[in-house]
């Protein structure tokens, strides 16, 4: 069942967005050669905490990390390690949610460590302007199909592959909701956009096959080929006008 929120919820999602916007921010400051994704995992936590909310993650389904930290290869629900340590030419993700008054808010980015390859640099351009393609379809009366189809055929004319595995998804109260949102399919198909909806829209996007594979450890999920993947996500909501993105702070 689709959740719709009333003003009030919005506003409140608003704060819980804006949030897990300024923690992307500030860790795209200490991103660097050197650091390990587990004091990354700790800065994170601080600042949520510190800003009177939780991080959404944390001991969810047993997740052991405030935020997914996955580099390279690894495609989403990388497990913060203080063995995994930035190197020059890394591509990190760091999917980050803060649950504030009762709401969720969450968002991803894929930066650059260092001097990274040119193609490093395309696919994580591409993923982001993937997600702004498929933002242009979020508006009431459109389908969700259609953000879908978008998102896939930038990718796609872009020479990369989208990941048929996961998908976005509703959100709200809880972290996971209804509807789910497929980074691939076709125009007019999928419920229809309703003012009130929530979508965590999230295109996640390889260099090579788009197949995945899941680690020993039940979390980790890497490219089956080995090759790079990249993640770009917001929390938007559905208007009576243009879509809402929450979680967009500074244009990161």
């Amino acid at each position: 069942m689709i959740i719709i929120k009333n003003r009030i919820e919005l506003d409140l999602m608003k704060k819980a967005g804006q949030l897990t916007g300024m923690t992307l921010e500030m860790i795209a400051d200490h991103i660097r050669p050197g650091i390990s994704t587990q004091e990354l995992d700790a800065l994170c936590e601080e600042f949520i905490t510190r800003h009177g909310a939780k991080p959404s993650f944390k001991n969810y389904h047993g997740f052991t990390g405030s935020i997914c930290a996955s580099v390279n290869e690894v495609v989403i629900h990388g497990i913060p390690s203080r063995k995994n340590i930035l190197k020059e030419g890394d591509i990190i993700s760091v999917d980050v949610g803060a649950y504030l008054n009762g709401f969720h808010g969450d968002a991803a980015r894929t930066f650059p460590v260092g001097d990274v390859s040119e193609e490093a640099r395309k696919l994580i351009r591409v993923t982001e302007e993937s997600f702004f393609k498929g933002i242009e379809h979020a508006y009431e009366g459109r389908r969700l199909g259609d953000i879908s189809h978008a998102i896939q055929k930038h990718v796609e004319d872009n020479g990369f592959t989208v990941v048929r595995d996961f998908t976005g998804h509703g959100i709200g109260r809880n972290l996971h909701e209804d509807p789910q949102i497929p980074n691939y399919g076709k125009e007019g198909r999928g419920p229809r956009l309703n003012k009130g909806m929530v979508l965590a829209i999230e295109p996640m996007v390889n260099v090579g096959r788009y197949n995945v594979r899941i680690l020993d450890d039940n979390w980790t999920t890497v490219t089956e080929d080995g090759k790079l993947s990249a993640h770009y996500e917001n929390t938007v909501a559905i208007t009576d006008g243009e879509p809402e993105i929450l979680t967009l702070m500074r244009g990161i």
